[in-house]
Order: C-alpha cells, then structure tokens, then sequence
C-alpha cells in the first residue's frame, strides 16, 4: 500500500510540475485558517488548497510557516525517512525547515492541535493537508 501511496504521489507532482524544479534553495510552505475546511496551505505565493506538490533540487530546504489559529506538527507520511526535530508549530508565526539532502518522493501532512482563540468557526470537514515532494 505504502508503495502504491509514493507512485501515485510521484505521479500527481510529476503531472502538476513536468519539469519544473524549485528556483530557489529554500522553499516556504504557508499554513493558514480557512473558513471552509478549517485550514490549507500554499508553496510560495501560490494558491491555497489542502493538496500541494513540488519538484525541487536535492538539498533544497522547506521551511514551514503557521500563520493558523491553531497548532500544527509537521509530519512525513511516507518517503525516505527523515530526522524530523522539532517540527511543532506551536504557536502563529512559528516556523520550521526541515531540509530534503537525497533524491526520493516525501509526502508530508500535519497533525493539527486546537485553536488559540475560542469561537473560530469554520464550516465542513477539517481539511487533511497533504504535500507531495519530489526530489530530483
């Protein structure tokens, strides 16, 4: 099943990005409220959804910014496996990078915690946020 996950995931960003790698050596990932899903996130300055993916160069960095109203902790759901340290957002403005050294697919999530403030409404499910990372 893992297997199947990382393939279709190579596929979808392979199919999002044919040929594009990220210009820079660090790439920044916005995590934000939404009134409808709860929360999404964006690459740089691009649109906000639950579902991203990328291409970048080996040893590009990601650095993950929380500018939600709640808590997030970076998790990687499947890939070359990482030493992730530290990567709780606890709090707005919180950020981590986490830097991808070998070629490979990563795909990352979060767990998200509760909101800061009391009375944040929002509407439908929470979004599961996913991020497909292809490492060339």
């Amino acid at each position: 099943m893992k297997r199947i996950l990382i393939a279709v995931a190579a596929a979808l960003a392979a199919a999002a990005f044919a040929g594009q790698a990220a210009a820079s050596s660090t790439v920044t990932i916005t995590i934000r409220h939404e009134t409808v899903g709860c929360h999404a996130w964006a690459i740089g300055n691009g649109a906000y959804k639950a579902t991203q993916a990328l291409t970048v160069k080996a040893g590009t960095s990601l650095r993950f910014v929380d500018n939600d109203v709640m808590p997030h902790q970076i998790v990687e759901i499947a890939g070359r496996r990482l030493a992730i340290h530290g990567a709780s957002l606890a709090k707005m403005g919180a950020h981590v990078n986490i830097t991808l050294a070998k070629p490979g697919t990563y795909i990352f999530g979060t767990k998200a915690g509760e909101d800061y403030t009391k009375g944040i409404v929002t509407k439908g499910a929470d979004n599961v946020l996913r991020l497909v990372v292809v490492v060339k």
